[in-house]
């Protein structure tokens, strides 16, 4: 994937007790990637935004917004795919 020519913004809603949300956070940290991370467990607005925008409350979800569009994404290797492609890893 060709980096796109809008700049993007991320959050990663995620909960401390999931093993694919950690294995996003790993992968994250492995690479020195910061993203805000949104715990939907701790903080109901989270959940709620996950919810009604979403469309569903899995995670993890990486919300993707760019040109005042936002995408989420919801499967963890689609996520470190996605990253991995924009960050050129």
């Amino acid at each position: 994937m060709s980096e796109a020519s809008t700049p993007e913004s991320y959050q990663l809603f995620k909960t401390d007790i999931c093993g694919f949300c950690y294995r996003v956070q790993a992968f994250l940290d492995l690479n020195g990637i910061e993203i805000p991370l949104r715990d939907v467990n701790r903080d109901p607005a989270a959940f709620r935004e996950l919810l009604q925008e979403g469309g569903r409350t899995t995670v993890p979800c990486l919300r993707i917004e760019r040109g005042g569009e936002v995408e989420w994404m919801f499967e963890s290797m689609d996520i470190i795919q996605y990253i991995t492609a924009r960050y050129d890893i």
